[in-house]
């Protein structure tokens, strides 16, 4: 989850650097560090406990190099401070290393190094690394870096720098992303592409046990028995605009604007309403497959799960297949029945979700038809799947996912009727579907643009401590979401719950200090939506209810009523779900949170 970059070429590398940090600090922000071959023995580095910002302040003296490598931590092992931020060194300081992942047998390898002399001065993992390349060489710094990679078992990518060879930097990758962007005679390496896009957009993606030789103007892959690779170079398409704030207070407020954007961009090409049905270009491969799948699992983490809730209720309805949504942690665990009439979906928004990563490995052990829904071209999930579908929305920074979500909702509402078609799904159905789909962003930029009620709620319910959310059918999963929202960024114990449930134990904590947000759009659980919502005032619990616009009737049981534009009820949490993430938006603006980097949380989850 940390933040990886490394630079080497013909520029004065370290403000290149201490930029790439910024644009990967949604990564990791507990604590950054620097290093860069200097000429001397030595390698200059400098590092600070806190955001990129206080290392840039730290960094007034680093001297003129070529060659660097940079870090923004989430902390795994040992504290986030000054004494356990990346670099590591090795005893001599002549070796620095950054890494991301965990090095899951470092306390073995640590106490042999220490029974040999080294002396360790952080509580990482990772310092293990440093030394183990000391130990290993003798003069070859490459075949260092490669004897010391073998010794070590867990998750990782590295960036290695020794100041004896300022001329060549090394990178690898176990479970954890690393790319190498390829510029005019000079190389950058990156945990992700948004530090890469202002120097080049032409990458190559390392693969599981690759390791990068970058010397001068040559870059030289191999894999872990020494064949040499040959890899195919991708070029970024978006913008480095669609990476900056472009006005805005902050990355979430800009990517939930965004999102009329993002339904359009996942749609565009893909809707052909005549026939009712969509087009997935990247599913065409496994069609006759797909034509025979008896069973779906969906996996994801998170806000990637609850977007594969939504598309339980969708695929079942009307591909008419059973359909489970796994936690990706728990599938790759469990002995679950499976058969060859089983396919995985695999849902992630950067790709490199590494519980979802093991779980579609697993998948891919017992011969599943392995698909993937993911927003980063050439992640891992992308290339380790059989088939896929692509978001196409540009970079999502912050940190609290908006439009991925729906995003991937939108793309499962078009495998529906992908898969509905090749089964029972009549062509009206279909049209009536699609023709839907293509109203949604003018839909949404409708809740957008009426912004001032919501601001008004979360002024007033700002100071509650706790809150329950309620959705029934297609609205369950966007209960769950929206009290995700609340919890990552407004710092607010909320939980999502279906309405039934509510009933069945949860209930007892209501009271006036407990708010309840109910997902109550006019559909075929708004009756029993009702009845929640007078359940709930009769024990003196406050209720905030999501609506579908022209309900006279709500507003005279609910205490508030944000209102939402109609549309098919299988589409509505595309829409209902925008007045919950401006809700936690403006809640965690009041309470005074940092909302694109909220406490103990990154973008990319990239460890187990």
């Amino acid at each position: 989850m940390c933040g990886i970059v490394g630079y080497i070429g013909k520029r004065n590398c370290s403000p290149l650097l201490l930029d790439g940090l910024s644009r990967l600090e949604y990564r990791g922000y507990d604590s950054a560090g620097l290093a860069v071959c200097d000429g001397t023995e030595r390698l200059w580095c400098e590092k600070t406990k806190g955001r990129v910002a206080s290392l840039r302040e730290r960094c007034f003296a680093v001297p003129e190099s070529t060659c660097g490598i940079a870090h923004t931590r989430w902390a795994t092992h040992g504290e986030p401070n000054e004494r356990n931020a990346h670099p590591h060194g090795d005893c001599s300081g002549s070796i620095r290393v950054v890494h991301n992942g965990i090095i899951e047998n470092y306390r073995t390898l640590k106490e042999k190094l220490v029974a040999q002399g080294h002396t360790f001065t952080s509580d990482t993992d990772t310092e293990v690394l440093a030394h183990l390349v000391e130990q290993c060489y003798s003069g070859d710094f490459p075949a260092a870096v490669k004897e010391a990679l073998h010794l070590i078992s867990g998750a990782y990518g590295i960036a290695v720098i020794h100041a004896r060879h300022p001329d060549t930097l090394i990178a690898s990758r176990v479970g954890s992303p690393l790319v190498v962007g390829i510029g005019e005679d000079e190389h950058v390496v990156a945990s992700d592409v948004t530090a890469i896009v202002p120097i080049t957009r032409d990458v190559v993606y390392l693969e599981d046990g690759e390791i990068a030789v970058i010397s001068g103007s040559s870059l030289t892959i191999s894999d872990r028995d020494n064949e040499c690779k040959t890899k195919d170079h991708h070029h970024i398409e978006w913008s480095l605009e669609s990476a900056e704030r472009q006005g805005y207070d902050h990355f979430m407020l800009k990517e939930i604007m965004e999102q009329p954007e993002a339904i359009t961009n996942s749609t565009r090409g893909r809707i052909f309403a005549e026939e009712g049905t969509a087009k997935l270009g990247g599913l065409d491969s496994v069609q006759d497959r797909l034509r025979t799948i008896e069973r779906l699992v969906i996996v994801g983490m998170g806000t990637a799960r609850n977007a594969g809730l939504v598309g339980e209720y969708m695929l079942e309805a009307h591909a008419e297949f059973p359909v489970e949504v796994e936690f990706a942690s728990e599938f790759g665990y469990r002995k679950s029945p499976l058969s060859d009439r089983t396919a995985l979906l695999a849902i992630s928004q950067s790709g490199e979700t590494m519980d979802t990563c093991i779980a579609l490995r697993e998948a891919r052990r017992k011969g599943l038809l392995t698909l993937g829904l993911v927003n980063v071209t050439g992640s891992s999930i992308a290339r380790e799947t059989d088939a896929g579908v692509y978001n196409h929305i540009g970079p999502e920074i912050a940190v609290a996912s908006t439009k991925a979500f729906i995003s991937q909702v939108t793309i499962l509402a078009l495998m529906t009727t992908y898969l509905g078609r090749m089964r029972t799904m009549s062509r009206a159905t279909g049209a009536s579907i699609l023709n839907a789909l293509g109203e949604l962003p003018d839909l949404a930029k409708k809740i957008l643009t009426q912004t001032d009620p919501i601001k008004k709620l979360a002024k007033d319910f700002a100071r509650y401590e706790h809150f329950f959310y309620l959705g029934r059918g297609y609205n369950f999963p966007v209960a769950l979401e929206g009290a995700l929202k609340l919890k990552e960024i407004a710092y607010v114990h909320a939980e999502g719950y279906n309405g039934g449930e509510m009933k069945h134990g949860p209930i007892a904590l209501i009271d006036s200090s407990v708010p309840t947000i109910i997902l109550a759009p006019y559909d075929s659980a708004y009756e029993k939506n009702l009845s929640h919502i007078q359940e709930l005032k009769v024990r003196g619990g406050t209720v905030i209810a999501i609506a579908t616009e022209g309900n006279e009737e709500i507003a005279t049981l609910a205490d508030e009523v944000l209102f939402i534009p109609k549309t098919l009820e299988m589409l509505t949490p595309i829409l209902s779900v925008i007045p919950l993430q401006l809700f936690a938006y403006y809640v965690a603006l009041e309470r005074g949170c940092d909302v694109d980097k909220p406490r103990n949380l990154a973008k990319s989850v990239t460890v187990e």
